[in-house]
């Protein structure tokens, strides 16, 4: 496992993280929890030591599964929650105050069982609030209580990413950022570099996409957000499949079947991609058995791939990018 600086502050992390959103629910069948202590314990002996989870992931369920791993080992893990989702409904947007967030932070150091948590982001709040000096403020007081280390934010739009960023404090944005969504390249990388800006890259296989397992017959069930939530209803459809055509999406996953180097699956070679932008601190792909996270990890050891990534960028704009990349 290769390992890459997280912002100013001394990290080094695995590249290959792990997303415990699967951890929790929404994924469809829950992970059992037999199941889901062997994937954290693979993620260990694979050298992996970087975790990003929420308080909304199975209502806390994955924050406390981490919390048992952070006491099994002596290793240093870095372990990054989010927060906010839990103010929508009647309480959104007032919920962005101090009390409402400092409540669930609390809740989060006692479901993760630690006095202080390594990174705390932003889970996505909507761009007026991105844009406010208090939301800052108020981070920055929890900071000073000794509650939580450093802060970033979890974005969908890269606008908001450059906005976020304004703020001196700011350490790291989590975005969606794989073959099929590429504009953050474009338009953001630069400038998280210059200031020095940790990059967490989510969503890196859009929803499974990229696996090259999904086709045109594959169903899914009611509770799997790639079922519930392919029209946005339930959170910005970003997060499913990154917001691509689905239909465009397999066109373009055939493509890049074709481009496979030795050694290679789809889903090394879509998690290698993203690797090959230094402006990367670590991508998190999810995982739903021990299995998945031995194939995620090894990406890092895994060959150059410059000589494709023509090839591979092409079918991007040639098929994905007129649907999605003006949109975020």
């Amino acid at each position: 496992m290769k390992y890459r600086k997280f912002s100013d502050l001394g990290w080094n992390v695995s590249e290959v993280g792990l997303g415990c959103w699967q951890l929790g629910w929404g994924w469809g069948e829950v992970i059992s929890n037999n199941n889901v202590k062997e994937i954290l314990k693979k993620t260990l002996d694979k050298g992996i030591n970087f975790f990003d989870t929420s308080d909304t992931y199975g209502d806390g369920r994955s924050e406390k599964f981490l919390s048992e791993m952070i006491k099994s080992t002596s290793e240093k893990l870095y372990v990054s929650t989010k927060l906010g989702r839990r103010v929508r409904g009647t309480n959104y947007p007032k919920g962005y105050k101090q009390e409402p967030m400092e409540e669930f932070v609390d809740r989060s150091l006692i479901n993760l069982g630690v006095e202080c948590i390594d990174l705390l982001q932003l889970h996505c709040p909507p761009s007026d609030v991105i844009s406010k000096k208090e939301t800052y403020e108020m981070m920055d007081k929890i900071v000073k209580k000794g509650k939580i280390m450093n802060y970033g934010v979890s974005v969908w739009k890269v606008s908001d990413a450059l906005q976020a960023i304004k703020n001196p404090n700011v350490k790291s944005i989590q975005i969606v950022f794989n073959i099929f969504r590429q504009k953050p390249a474009e338009t953001f990388f630069e400038e998280a570099k210059r200031k020095n800006i940790a990059v967490i890259a989510r969503g890196p296989l859009a929803s499974g996409l990229l696996t090259g397992k999904i086709n045109k017959q594959t169903k899914f069930p009611e509770n799997d957000h790639r079922n519930y939530n392919i029209n946005g209803k339930a959170f910005d459809v970003g997060d499913t499949f990154s917001g691509v055509n689905f239909e465009n999406g397999l066109k373009a996953v055939e493509e890049l079947k074709k481009l496979l180097p030795d050694n290679f699956s789809l889903s090394t070679l879509a998690l290698k991609w993203i690797l090959s932008h230094d402006a990367v601190s670590v991508v998190i792909p999810g995982a739903a058995n021990k299995s998945q996270v031995e194939i995620n990890a090894s990406t890092s050891d895994l060959g150059n791939i410059s000589d494709i990534i023509p090839q591979i960028n092409s079918i991007y704009d040639k098929l994905i990018k007129a649907d999605v990349h003006n949109r975020w």
